[in-house]
């Protein structure tokens, strides 16, 4: 009996199922692609880099032609091997926690998901490793089981190899799903190969995921749980092609990021914009930039306020401006420090230190701050401190965003002093600055508005005007949750 002669998942009934247990493939059936290539190419650039990343490219024609010709477990076993061997089981989960949600959130089938969602009962059987893909469909998808291929580890580290009874392919999904359901037979099957249909036939309906790679994927806003925290390099999904141009680009892309790095650095501020367009980064200015101040005695400069997206922002705020803009940091690497062309001052975490430290460094002049606390991808702002509100009500909201097409320029795992080299690795980086209106009399704490609701006001305004969502989430959450400690999974507010 072939795959094909079940009937098509969209003849799958959704109402009524709360009761129902559904067993599903992941790649091809739940996800829209069939091949899970893309995410081991994830896993291998985040935790072993570029290296890592073309072995496991060159092992890839040998994985097709084991998988296609001759067995499909060994192919997925000559996969596994070239992006585990040797790296640490704590990197693998980190990186499964989340660098991976995010692209398989941007892959659900949206009539697999349709029936999936609509049991009471979820579980996947998948030859991908479990270790890569629970902490996704647990935490975001609310499956209840997850049956994938076991690694072989040593002293915490993966040897490259599978757990008996091997991969999860044929009898073995077989097997597996008789180990944990027993006699009981789950109500929905769902399968999109050959491969799949002896453990289809376990359960009481079965039905067929055609491939059909053009079917548009589920909106990400559909999930019960939306993805705030997100790390990694990777901005696009990395296809064999795309992993091939990585590799070759890294090398050049790394000399052309220097190049910008040391125009940034040594050019006076002015001329900083037509360093940009002559090195092929594009910045947009929104709004109209509030002229610099007359300092006198009593008057202070004016307080930047601005979302954070990478620690390029005072930079390119400055350049925008035309005159350097002095900032404030939790944290600075001792090589940004050295590279950083305007004044970035280390903040203590101690309330009336830094509320000092703040105050002293407008009278002297402008000043950016960043109240996330921290950089933050997705169209969500973490909850923005109220201690710069109380400071000063020469206030201006500014809403950045960025746009790469090939590398993220922020980490919250990985090298931080990488961020500025891995921004500017890309072929055309963007940022767009939008200035907002100087705050109002009624909107500042001189007319009575206390520090929380003078923040919350700028929160909402900035998100208003980039279309995102504002959250209550703070930096320290941020860290926690890329972090796994605390096991809550990331809920928006």
């Amino acid at each position: 009996m072939g795959i094909a002669s079940f009937p098509m998942v969209e003849k799958c009934t959704s109402e009524g199922r709360e009761k129902d247990t559904v067993v599903a493939d992941l790649d091809g059936t739940l996800l829209r692609s069939r091949t899970s290539f893309p995410y081991f190419a994830l896993v291998a650039f985040d935790v072993g880099g570029v290296l890592r990343l073309l072995f496991l490219l060159l092992a890839s024609p040998l994985a097709g032609i084991l998988y296609y010709f001759i067995s499909e477990s060994a192919g997925i076993q000559v996969i596994i091997f070239a992006t585990f061997v040797g790296i640490r089981v704590s990197d693998i989960e980190s990186a499964a926690r989340v660098v991976l949600p995010k692209f398989y959130s941007e892959d659900l089938h949206p009539e697999s998901w349709r029936v999936f969602s609509s049991c009471g009962k979820r579980c996947i059987l998948t030859a991908t490793p479990r270790i890569m893909v629970e902490p996704f469909l647990k935490d975001y998808l609310g499956a209840n089981i997850v049956l994938g291929t076991e690694i072989e580890t040593y002293k915490g580290r993966a040897t490259g190899f599978v757990r008996s009874p091997g991969v999860l392919v044929g009898r073995n999904k077989v097997d597996f799903l008789r180990r944990t359901f027993g006699e009981t037979k789950p109500e929905i099957g769902l399968g999109d190969r050959d491969t799949d249909v002896p453990f289809m036939t376990l359960c009481k309906e079965r039905y067929y995921v055609p491939p059909k790679p053009k079917v548009e994927a589920l909106s990400t806003n559909k999930l019960p749980n939306p993805i705030i925290f997100h790390d990694g390099r990777l901005v696009q999904k990395p296809t064999p092609l795309m992993a091939l141009i990585i590799i070759f680009w890294i090398p050049f892309g790394f000399l052309l990021s220097c190049v910008r790095l040391s125009l940034v650095s040594i050019l006076p501020m002015p001329l900083q914009c037509y360093a940009f367009w002559a090195t092929g980064t594009r910045l947009i200015i929104k709004g109209i930039p509030p002229p610099p101040i007359t300092k006198s005695e009593d008057q202070s400069g004016v307080l930047f306020v601005c979302c954070h997206r990478t620690l390029c922002d005072p930079v390119f705020l400055s350049a925008s401006l035309g005159r350097p803009i002095s900032t404030v940091t939790y944290s600075l690497s001792r090589l940004s420090e050295i590279i950083a062309p305007i004044k970035t001052v280390r903040l203590t975490r101690e309330r009336a230190s830094d509320a000092f430290i703040i105050k002293q460094l407008l009278k002297e002049g402008d000043l950016a701050i960043f109240p996330e606390g921290t950089t933050s991808r997705e169209p969500f702002l973490l909850r923005f401190s109220s201690l710069f509100a109380e400071l000063t009500d020469e206030i201006v909201p500014v809403a950045m965003v960025n746009k790469m097409s090939m590398f993220h320029g922020t980490t919250a795992r990985g090298r931080k002093w990488m961020d500025m080299f891995f921004f500017f690795m890309n072929p055309r980086p963007t940022y767009e600055i939008t200035f907002l209106n100087k705050l109002s009399y009624e909107f500042t704490c001189k007319s009575g508005k206390s520090s929380h609701e003078v923040a919350n006001y700028i929160q909402k305004v900035i998100a208003e005007t980039l279309s995102y969502q504002c959250t209550t989430f703070t930096r320290k959450d941020k860290y926690i949750a890329l972090a796994g400690n605390d096991g809550t999974i990331v809920k928006s507010s």
